[in-house]
């Protein structure tokens, strides 16, 4: 049973007719796992290749069979999948992660990063572009949420523009009711929240986190404010 609608797919198919260059998915899945959503990921992904087949590829890998594939697009949990950039022969790995299903408001996070990652422009405001270029450590962001959050996406969304715009930022949507133990770790109670961590030179770490979907500049000044020098 296909997981979008006939009305779905038409504006889909509206809504890429603005792609511009190729993207590429790598997906994981866990065959070994009772990985409840692997599948509704994977089938709603090849829906979502399908509707622009020339602009958007599907692969599809096991996280435990590929696990040297899946270290070097930095995933470790399934369902997960990167989007990924391509320019010629070229792959561009902007550090934009999936963990867990983007199903309900985040599907929308889905096919903003798909436009975003093919025009290969983060669409940042000029100064939050320069301030990024004065990053000088690691930043990996996780941003935590629900399919039921309607303020989500615009949290996922912002910081995967983060990690397209900065070599040094890797950001990860991760879906808490999949993975409970990791968003009980940071005591996610509310969605969206935010988890940023550094790691700084002679082993210091910076560690911010922000709850709420917050503008460009507040996510900046708390990315900026956990990875000052140690």
């Amino acid at each position: 049973m296909a997981l979008l609608d006939e009305n779905i797919r038409a504006q889909l198919r509206e809504v890429f007719t603005e792609l511009k260059h190729p993207v590429k998915i790598i997906f994981f899945g866990d065959e070994a796992a009772n990985c409840e959503y692997c599948e509704d990921t994977r089938q709603l992904l090849g829906e979502v290749a399908e509707l622009a087949p020339e602009k958007i590829l599907v692969e599809t890998y096991d996280l435990n069979a590929n696990s040297e594939l899946a270290q070097k697009h930095r995933v470790d949990k399934a369902p997960g999948f990167v989007i990924l950039g391509v320019s010629g022969n070229e792959v561009l790995d902007y550090g934009i992660r999936y963990a867990g299903i983007p199903a309900g408001h985040e599907f929308t996070s889905l096919i903003n990063d798909i436009l975003n990652v093919s025009r290969q422009d983060s669409g940042l405001k000029p100064e939050t572009r320069q301030a990024l270029k004065n990053l000088r450590y690691p930043v990996s962001m996780q941003v935590f949420v629900t399919p039921s959050c309607p303020y989500c996406p615009r949290a996922v969304v912002l910081a995967h523009q983060m990690a397209m715009e900065s070599d040094l930022i890797d950001a990860e949507m991760v879906e808490a009711l999949e993975f409970p133990q990791l968003a009980d770790q940071y005591g996610v109670s509310g969605v969206p929240h935010t988890v940023i961590k550094v790691q700084k030179a002679n082993n210091e770490s910076g560690f911010e986190e922000v709850v709420g979907a917050v503008p460009e500049k507040n996510l900046l000044e708390a990315i900026l404010h956990a990875a000052q020098p140690a």
